[in-house]
């Protein structure tokens, strides 16, 4: 069976990294403060790719 969560945690980097590269083109610390944030799609993959990491793939809530 692979690891799948060295494949999720990889996506998460590389959400990360584009996400960060997008606040610093648009001078922002905060995807909040951007008037893009809204439908954002570097944001929005950004936030799938942490809920897959932590699910690594599995269905379901989760309890913060």
């Amino acid at each position: 069976m692979p690891d799948n969560n060295n494949e999720y945690e990889a996506q998460l980097d590389d959400a990360k990294e584009k996400l960060q590269a997008c606040q610093k083109e648009h001078e922002v610390e905060s995807c909040y403060v951007c008037e893009q944030c809204i439908g954002c799609e570097i944001r929005t993959k950004y936030i799938r790719s942490v809920y897959e990491s932590m699910s690594k793939g599995e269905t379901g809530g989760f309890d913060f």
